[in-house]
């Protein structure tokens, strides 16, 4: 172990040195791995230091606990820190979180050494982020991914405007604009994982790879690949995937709706009415934020989302949302506007333009 053992047991991140292999592990399982800022402060000097070294040619990254690889952001606490500012106190996490996160992200994303996640369990938000933008994505059976952004009144972000964007048919507006809950093999049908293995193999692997001698793309892949079954479940989206090609290219969030209605299937009224409990204005800024994404190169991604996040913070459906989903819990938010037609463009304008008093992200 490369930390003492009263430092791993305070430590959210945990780090296991096998040569030049590391093994990280998210240790928050009673808050199912969620990332918080001290964690994205752990992680990144880590990665940032081995990115640099000749030392270390693979980082592992998985989850403590039997439920989740990492269930999102703490995004109870940004909401927090941005209303303790509105009152007067001295508080700049809202801004320092999602700035650090997303430094955090772009690295996994340009990380020049091998790079593979287990995400056994839950991975939803932020924990896309640590996951999908690296190289090496292993779903399980137990696997649960989702960006279920939407219905907090947020946006799909950590480089969803680029991951999500690039999937194919569609489908990345889909999952963004629904939520659509990606489980097990789905993940790696849907493009988001780029293998499958069985939960009950992960050990196995996890050992294989820390014991392997030689290490490049190449032979990351054929090990992981040596561990997948023989017969990886069916795609579940698969009989609906030429109904989301159709319906979510559309022009507009209400373009899709009257594909919807125009499909008349039962599917298509489920995903009608699904999109009808989100809130209006991230439905609109999603769609914009996923076309958008589909033509901007990695680090500007990034620069866009930031601005999101703090347009966000400033109105009000993200408040609400939180409030309904994860503090209430009564599940009943009220958005304001309420209705897709009230969005307007000059607000989505304010919401894609860049910060004042030069505070972009820039990388």
């Amino acid at each position: 172990m490369s930390l003492s053992t009263s430092a791993a047991v305070k430590s959210e991140i945990l780090v296991d040195s096998h040569g030049s292999k590391k093994v990280v592990t998210l240790n928050r399982p009673k808050a199912l791995n969620a990332l918080n800022l001290n964690m994205v402060r752990e992680f990144y000097p880590k990665l940032q230091k081995w990115n640099a070294s000749s030392d270390v040619d693979l980082v592992i990254l998985k989850g403590s606990g039997e439920k989740a690889f990492c269930a999102g952001g703490d995004v109870l606490a940004v909401v927090r820190s941005y209303k303790d500012a509105e009152s007067g106190k001295e508080c700049t996490m809202h801004k320092d979180f999602f700035r650090e996160e997303y430094i955090l992200n772009h690295l996994i994303g340009t990380f020049n050494k091998q790079y593979v996640c287990l995400i056994d369990g839950i991975v939803m938000g932020g924990g896309c982020g640590l996951s999908v933008n690296g190289r090496f994505r292993v779903a399980t059976e137990k696997t649960m991914l989702a960006m279920p952004e939407t219905a907090l009144g947020l946006f799909p972000d950590v480089g969803g405007s680029y991951f999500l964007s690039r999937l194919k048919g569609n489908l990345g507006m889909y999952l963004a604009l629904t939520g659509y809950r990606l489980l097990g093999a789905d993940a790696f049908h849907a493009g988001l994982a780029t293998h499958f293995v069985e939960s009950s193999e992960l050990a196995k692997l996890e050992k294989e790879l820390v014991n392997m001698k030689d290490v490049n793309e190449n032979s990351v892949d054929e090990v992981i690949k040596s561990f997948e079954p023989k017969k990886v479940p069916e795609f579940s989206l698969s009989k609906h995937l030429a109904q989301i090609r159709d319906a979510f290219g559309k022009r507009s969030v209400e373009d899709i709706l009257s594909s919807l209605e125009k499909d008349g299937s039962d599917w298509a009224k489920k995903q009608a009415a699904t999109l009808g409990k989100m809130s209006p204005t991230s439905l609109k800024v999603t769609h914009r934020q996923i076309n958008e994404g589909s033509k901007m190169n990695y680090a500007k991604i990034f620069t866009m989302e930031y601005r999101l996040t703090q347009r966000f913070l400033a109105d009000k459906d993200f408040h609400e949302g939180c409030r309904a989903i994860l503090i209430d819990k009564d599940r009943n938010p009220k958005w304001n506007p309420a209705t897709l037609a009230e969005v307007k463009d000059s607000t989505l304008d304010h919401y894609f333009s860049p910060l004042p008093n030069n505070a972009d992200l820039k990388l």
